[in-house]
This record gives structure tokens, C-alpha cells and sequence, in this order.
């Protein structure tokens, strides 16, 4: 069954956890005592984010990620009203603490999760499954694997996660990757097709190299950057580069679009509502320049919002965001796959 028409984004998230964001009055003192001015608790993880933006927005996902019905972060889920497809492990699900500054400033201490030793073909199984047609209706239109990975899994885990979907459904379901380190690395040399990564400038250096500082300054040097990933199976990149904006770099094009003036509270969950935002532009049908002005202006709308809250893309303004064609076309429109130019 085709899933040109399916809207339904399904997200993965193999190491969720429940998000505590503590908002400080002044700077962060180390070896002090201080008193928050807010605390909240939120599910979370990357995927957990996306899910959690397309729901705000009226959207169609389910989130799959492991943990039993009575976990916090599962009952926070269904507070919310987000689908889940859940693996029940019989431990509860770690606790992230960040802790915010007036300045935006943002210090995350995360832990590491349960094990999920042994435990890697199951849930390949339960993705495939949520990834397929429902009783009314398509399968999912996309997968997106997000986070890191919880102790216990194989460094290739997302490679195989990647095969399920890819055996059980083809090229119906389009993958969409946000991770980094160890785990995206391995993914890249499994040399899995990709439709879509969304790196920062630091996790982009990590696997093609450069200096992240420089992809944030010149847009040229990271279209040339992003353009060494697509030469590794990935068809299109979204890069976000914080106050710099993003870049889009994919069969169609490079693109770039300007971060617009914000007052940033908190960047947690920010580059995962970048994402949640260009992949409803994308179910929508909007031009890869629509797509990456609806991803800044998420991204955005996040960072202005306390905590790890998230927007709905009725709070959101695109049509603010400066989006121009950059005219370095080497890497933009190299096929998949093919070498690097030299």
C-alpha cells in the first residue's frame, strides 16, 4: 500500500525520558544553593519532542519508545493525548534535569536509562508494526529515529531499526534521523539509505569533519559539508545552526534561511520542533523552501517558549523567515551516494 497520501509521522525514540527544566532568576552558581522561579516535568526525548509538536499542531504521529503503562513519561503521554506503541521493560525510564538562565543559557544533566540488553529485535518489530497501515488508513509516511541510545544496544542499533522498516515496508516510509556520536556514525557506514538527517553544526563535524564554528559562519563551507553526508546515502539535510538559522541541502537545492530576532528562554527541544516543523510542511505538500521556513520558524517559537514547552505551528509565522538559494550546487545536486567532489 502506498503512502503518498498518508500524513502520519511515526516517531522513535529508544531512549525517552522524563524532562524536569528548573528556571533559575539569575546566572547558574556553581557550589550554591538557589531557588527556581519555576520547575516543570515533561516527556521527552527527540522523538518524544516531535510527537509532542505534531500533536499541538493537529497532527497525525504515534510514538513508539520503551517503557511500562505506569511510567511517568508514559502517563505524561497519555495525559497529552499522544499515541504511543510501548515496549514494557519491567524498570523505570531515566529523568533528565536542565536548568535554564535568564540568558537562555541552558546546563542539561542527562542519565543514562535502562537497559535494553537483548531487547533489539522486539523493538525493531514493534517500529515496523507502527510504521504500517492502520485499519483506517495508510501506513506512516515517516519514521523518524531520534536520541541516543540507552545502555545495552548495539552501537549499530539504528542501522537495524533502519532494515525492519526498510524489509517490512520498502521505500514507502520515508526515515528521517536525528542523532549523534557513536550511533549515527555506525548508521552511516552501515550505508542504510537515508531520507533526511537533521544534525547541528557540532554533530555534523563529528562525522564529515570541519569546524562547526565555521559551518555556523559560512553557509558555503556547510552546503559543501552537508553535501559529504549525501555522498554517504542521505538524501536530504537539515541543518540547524542555532542563531545562524539553517540550511537545507537535498536534490532540489541548498536553501538558507535567517534565524529570526527572538528572546530565547530555553533551547531544549528547539532542533526537535525544527524538525516536527519541516516534516508537517513536508506531509502538507510545501516546496522545500516552505519546508525549511516552517523548521527555523518552529525552532524559533520553541526557543522563546520556558522549559521544554513546545509550539503548534498555528503559533508560528514562516512566512517571516528570509529563505534564499545558495549557489553552491556541487554538493546540493550530486546524486545520492556518489563520490565526493575532489
Amino acid at each position: 500500500m502506498t503512502n503518498a497520501h498518508s500524513t502520519r509521522i511515526v516517531t522513535v525514540t529508544p531512549n525517552p525520558s522524563l524532562d524536569r527544566t528548573i528556571e533559575l532568576a539569575g546566572e547558574l552558581q556553581r557550589g550554591a544553593v538557589q531557588r527556581a522561579t519555576r520547575s516543570t516535568a515533561e516527556p521527552g526525548g527527540k522523538g518524544v519532542n516531535v510527537s509532542r509538536v505534531v500533536v499541538a499542531s493537529g497532527g497525525d504521529t504515534v510514538a513508539v519508545l520503551p517503557g511500562d503503562d505506569l511510567d511517568p513519561v508514559l502517563l505524561g503521554l497519555a495525559t497529552r493525548g499522544i499515541p504511543t506503541a510501548a515496549m514494557p521493560i519491567g524498570a523505570p525510564l531515566r529523568s533528565n534535569v536542565t536548568v535554564t538562565e535568564p540568558t537562555g543559557t541552558t546546563t542539561k544533566l542527562n542519565e543514562p536509562g535502562p537497559s535494553l540488553a537483548g531487547r533489539l529485535d522486539e523493538f525493531a518489530a514493534l517500529v515496523a508494526d507502527a510504521a504500517g497501515p492502520t485499519p483506517t488508513g495508510p501506513g506512516a509516511r515517516w519514521v523518524v529515529l531520534a536520541g541516543s541510545l540507552p545502555p545495552g544496544l548495539p552501537d549499530d542499533a539504528l542501522a537495524v531499526l533502519v532494515r525492519a522498516v526498510r524489509a517490512r515496508h520498502g521505500d514507502d516510509v520515508r526515515i528521517a534521523v536525528d542523532s549523534s556520536g557513536v550511533p549515527f556514525t555506525a548508521l552511516l557506514q552501515a550505508g542504510e539509505r537515508i531520507d533526511l538527517v537533521k544534525p547541528n553544526a557540532e554533530e555534523l563535524a563529528e562525522v564529515v569533519g570541519g569546524d562547526p564554528d565555521v559551518y555556523e559562519q559560512d553557509l558555503d563551507a556547510a552546503v559543501v559539508a552537508a553535501g559529504r553526508l549525501r555522498a554517504r546515502g542521505v538524501d536530504t539535510v537539515l541543518l540547524t545552526l542555532g542563531s545562524a538559522g539553517a540550511v537545507l541541502v537535498g536534490g532540489e537545492g541548498a536553501f538558507a534561511a535567517a534565524a529570526p530576532r527572538i528572546v530565547a528562554r530555553s533551547t531544549v527541544g528547539a532542533g526537535d520542533s525544527s524538525l516536527a516543523g519541516y516534516l508537517l510542511a513536508e506531509v502538507a505538500g510545501a516546496s522545500p523552501a516552505e519546508r525549511l521556513a516552517q523548521a527555523v520558524a518552529t525552532g524559533a517559537a520553541a526557543a522563546a517558549l520556558p522549559g521544554s514547552d513546545v509550539p503548534a505551528l498555528d503559533h508560528t509565522d514562516p512566512s517571516v523567515i528570509e529563505v534564499r538559494t545558495l549557489q553552491t550546487a556541487t554538493a546540493a545536486t550530486m546524486p545520492v551516494g556518489a563520490p565526493e567532489p575532489v
